[in-house]
């Protein structure tokens, strides 16, 4: 379990690495919207990850409230946002 644990977070560490550089050098600001959906979506399977390691279910309790917060939070950015080309910023 203990291998399985190491590449299971090794693979959460490269996805988040990769995903932070998605956010930081995204062209437009969709692309950053998805990127911060995807790294709350990784510490939720980071949290879901250490639950079935330890096998303590406290945790799950922070990863349904984490859901729900990253789930309406990205419904209410999409529904208010602007268009790039509204705003003068130009994509590829």
């Amino acid at each position: 379990m203990n291998i399985v644990f190491l590449v299971c977070g090794a693979m959460l560490v490269a996805a988040s690495i990769i995903t932070t550089y998605r956010l930081l050098a995204g062209p437009n600001s969709l692309d950053r919207l998805v990127a911060v959906d995807m790294l709350v979506a990784l510490c939720l399977c980071g949290l879901a990850a250490w639950a079935a390691y330890s096998r303590d279910t406290t945790v799950v309790s922070a990863v349904v409230a984490l859901a729900l917060l990253g789930f309406i939070g990205s419904v209410s950015i999409t529904r208010y946002r602007v268009s790039d080309t509204e705003t003068g910023t130009s994509g590829p």
